[in-house]
């Protein structure tokens, strides 16, 4: 028997435990069905579960549930990315707590093998917190991309893209961090809104005294750096400066006066200080026209020998007041303004970071970029929904070398060793490096090797066919590459899915030879915000934390509601209360299932929905194939939210608050037959229903599955049975009556409600007109209508009785004398009071809409609070007009 109430704690490591001790989430126990592969986008090491892991594991355990209850080979390939810079930071921060030598004082090799021992201790916390949402990973195959063999597969492409020209050393700008002393990546780069100043500095023009071009700034100790100014070639102001000279205050270096279009007429004085070895598009700039590259800070932010002697190790915000103060003591400032924008932190360090010229190594990204832009072009790849592909297309088309070294420990050491002289051995091993230096030299010669190590998202590019065997060419890899399905949030596109594009195409062929993607569609999906429309920061202070959300509601209420809210497109405003709400789903799931069981509902042996009679029962069966059809392709198409919608609205509302009242007297009846069909009816109902739930709520399902065996027990679990396909389509006839009974039944509700009808009380309801078709279902269905609409009578009739509210359905009259049950002139009165205050509401909201100042400045959440507010009054107003108008009808 099943419990009175459902406690998810009770049941959800208990299941868990059962399917992955059974071996339920294995690939490779089908080896005659079609393959099915997701790869897990690799979360870090030092990871924890937040909100959109949550969205985005849901999602690819839908897909993959569904897929395999569908009778395919599936393979959810499990992993953690090493996360290099956070890994690196936390067991520095350890070493600091725990008083301890630093890493440079502990040596390379110690420090590596620190971090090793962190990781198995602490590191992977998120994989179990995975496991608390239900994902079925094969967590037998679980992969790190710092193991061994991802470590050979990253070796392996490293050296032979260098080896066919696509990896190269070259100097250029990157985001360097200057607290934790590495080149970071850009969506490590936090952009801070700030308050700040644009100062206007006079530049003296060489040989024109008096004449000078104001540039304007944001970083006045930059200036130090400037080689050139920059000018639009068809701004007027100053084409007769153009191939002149201007000279660089407190330091007097010339500086060419360029033309070029990157200047904007329309900004400040509409010229531009050119600082290339400091700015990332004055570096481009700088590369048109030749200008020097002149690196002022070393990799502290302090200024360096190639500033002038008076500013000479200072910090750059030191040297920004006395530079400042220098120029204007010369008079060289023209005027300081207040002006806000946005100055770029690193996300791990906290401090601003600088774009800074160094040596780093670089992948030719746009020889890799062209066969991914022409694969998502032909359609080998898809992006749902379509319009990412634009997103995709306009980086891909406008991609820059991509700086794939970083100055950390804990990370892939680049496998390049350093001769005399500078020259570079690129090697698998360092055996190789000293055999192809004996070959350069003739002799045998001292190697270094360079001590950066690979930017994570390089291990990560590789991770479809890496975390598969490759390079080895393994059984899986031959079995599940291509994958079929990557889902991952909008912001990785170019750092990760863009790169797995490139490398795996590059790397990869199909069984012809031909370049092959790592997937066939890319769904994106969207952000989890908080309920007010905002993005969840720790400094807003409203993060939701899911596995709160899994501690007090179960894992199977927050799974739903992800996927319920999950529009393609569209943001997720994530209230608890919605979380509560399909908490009280699975209640009333539970509580359906439950009284099935009471009544004797059991699975019974060879039944064949298609032969019930009753019309009850052939309606539901229609209904069970309707709800399949909606859930499978909802999930096909990759609307989760119409799948899941589909799968609510015949739990909740056509299985539970119909099917079952409707029946009801069936299952106890003295009709045999009739009591025998209907159970049984019900109890494949239920199973079916399980079945189409089980993708988005595993645990619950699983366990009424279990609980509601027939005679001869469950051949197996639900996870791995069979998912609901070629039902009967039903009976159109039984559904036309079960949906009259339904809207007639629903109208009279709706008058009781509206009317103020007291619940005990029984009213009478006549049906006028129809025809011979109406009479046999009022006769038909005449005590269901009594029993679910709370009437004395039902009948038909001739004229409207006196006094009587109409409701209109289809070809009939619903005529329900009310005159002896309210007081008609009381409940007009009553209503006509209640428009009166919804026509100040919507007046008041209307006003406030119609006010372009407050639609202008207000958060866009407050105002579609607003609209919100005042859409569902204006429906509130619509319905009580509807109401008052029966009532003068009735009067």
């Amino acid at each position: 028997m099943l419990d009175k109430t459902y406690n998810p704690k009770d049941i959800e490591d208990r299941i868990y435990e059962e399917w992955e001790s059974s071996g339920a989430f294995e690939c490779g126990t089908r080896p005659d069905a079609p393959s099915y592969c997701i790869v897990i986008p690799p979360p870090n090491v030092t990871g924890s579960l937040h909100m959109g892991h949550a969205l985005n594991n849901t999602i690819q355990d839908i897909l993959i549930r569904f897929e395999r209850m569908r009778g395919k080979d599936v393979l959810w390939q499990p992993g953690m990315d090493h996360a290099g810079i956070a890994t690196q930071m936390v067991v520095e921060r350890q070493l600091m707590e725990n008083q301890e030598p630093d890493r440079r004082s502990m040596g390379r090799e110690r420090f590596i093998e620190r971090v090793w021992e962190w990781k198995a201790e602490s590191g992977g916390t998120i994989t179990n917190q995975l496991r608390r949402l239900g994902a079925s990973c094969d967590w037998r195959r679980e992969r790190f991309t710092m193991d061994d063999g991802l470590s050979q597969a990253v070796l392996k492409v490293f050296v032979e893209l260098y080896k066919q020209g696509l990896i190269y050393k070259d100097k250029r700008l990157v985001n360097w961090d200057p607290k934790l002393l590495t080149a970071i990546s850009d969506l490590e780069v936090m952009q801070v809104e700030t308050k700040g100043h644009l100062w206007h500095l006079r530049y003296p023009i060489k040989d024109e005294p008096g004449r000078y071009i104001v540039v304007a700034t944001t970083r006045p100790e930059t200036m130090l750096g400037d080689s050139g100014v920059a000018v639009h070639p068809d701004d007027e102001r100053y084409a007769d400066l153009v191939g002149k000279t201007a000279v660089l205050p407190l330091v007097g270096r010339e500086l060419p006066i360029v033309a070029d279009e990157y200047a904007d007429p329309e900004q400040g004085s509409g010229a531009v200080k050119m600082t290339p070895a400091h700015d990332f598009n004055d570096f481009e700039v700088g590369r048109r026209h030749d200008l020097e590259l002149i690196n002022i800070f070393d990799g502290h932010a302090v200024l360096n020998e190639n500033a002038p002697e008076k500013y000479r190790g200072l910090d750059r915000f030191e040297a920004r007041k006395q530079i400042v103060a220098d120029l204007e003591t010369e008079g060289l400032v023209e005027k300081i303004d207040d002006h806000d924008h946005t100055i770029p932190y690193g996300d791990r360090s906290n401090v601003v970071t600088e774009p800074w010229l160094t040596d780093q190594w670089y992948v030719d990204a746009q020889t890799l970029a062209k066969p991914a832009i022409e694969a998502v072009e032909r359609g080998d790849t898809e992006f749902v929904p379509r319009n990412w592909e634009k997103t995709y297309f306009e980086w891909m088309r406008n991609i820059q070398p991509w700086c794939i070294s970083r100055q950390l420990w804990w990370g892939h050491q680049i496998p390049a060793w350093y001769g005399p002289g500078g020259e570079v051995f690129v090697e698998h091993s360092e055996a190789d490096a000293k055999a192809a230096a004996l070959a350069h030299y003739g002799n045998d010669v001292e190697l270094v090797r360079d001590e950066d190590v690979l930017d994570t998202w390089f291990s990560s590019a590789l991770w479809p066919f890496s975390t598969l065997g490759w390079p080895d060419q393994t059984p899986e890899l031959a079995r599940y590459y291509k994958t079929d399905v990557l889902v991952t949030g909008f912001d990785i596109i170019f750092f990760w899915v863009a790169r797995m594009m490139m490398m795996g195409l590059h790397f990869m062929k199909d069984g012809e030879g031909r370049p092959e993607v790592p997937f066939d569609t890319v769904y994106i999906h969207a952000l989890v915000r908080d309920e007010a429309g905002q993005k969840m920061s720790k400094s807003k202070g409203n993060i939701i934390d899911p596995l709160e959300l899994i501690e007090e509601y179960g894992a199977d209420a927050l799974r739903f509601t992800l996927a319920a809210m999950a529009a393609q497109g569209r943001d997720i405003k994530l209230a608890k209360s919605r979380v509560e709400g399909y908490r009280n789903f699975t209640t009333k799931l539970w509580n359906a299932v439950r009284f099935c069981e009471m009544n004797e509902c059991v699975p019974v042996e060879g039944f064949d929905p298609s032969t019930v009679k009753h019309t009850a029962n052939r309606w539901i069966v229609a209904e069970v194939a309707r709800a399949a059809e909606a859930v499978t392709k909802g999930i096909e198409a990759h609307k989760y939210n119409e799948a899941a919608g589909g799968i609510y609205q015949f739990v909740w509302r056509v299985f539970c608050d119909w099917y079952l009242e409707i029946v009801k007297p069936l299952m106890n009846g003295d009709d045999a037959e009739a009591k025998a069909e209907t159970r049984a009816t019900a109890a494949w109902v239920v199973d079916q229903m399980l079945h189409l739930l089980h993708p988005f709520m595993p645990f619950v399902t699983e366990e009424l599955w279990s609980k509601l065996a027939g005679p001869g027990g469950r051949k197996s679990k639900l996870i791995l049975s069979q998912w609901p396909a070629d039902l009967p389509s039903g009976d159109a006839a039984a559904g036309a009556q079960i949906e009259w009974v339904i809207r007639l039944v629903g109208e009279i509700r709706s008058v009781r409600s509206e009317m103020n009808v007291p619940a005990g009380a029984k009213i009478n309801a006549f049906v006028i007109g129809g025809g011979a078709d109406t009479s046999e279902l009022v006769e038909a269905w005449r005590p269901e209508v009594q029993r679910l609409a709370r009437l004395q009578t039902f009948e038909t009739a001739a004229d409207i009785p006196a006094g009587a509210v109409q409701v209109v359905l289809d070809e009939i009259v619903v005529a329900l004398p009310l005159a002896d049950v309210i007081d008609v002139s009381a409940e007009t009165e009553r209503l006509n009071r209640e428009l009166d205050k919804i026509a100040q509401e919507i007046s008041k909201l209307q006003a406030k809409l119609a006010n372009e100042k407050f639609v202008s400045r207000a958060p866009e959440h407050v105002v579609a609070e607003q609209r919100e507010r005042c859409a569902d009054a204006e429906a509130r107003r619509d319905k009580i007009n509807a109401a008052v108008q029966r009532l003068v009808g009735a009067a």
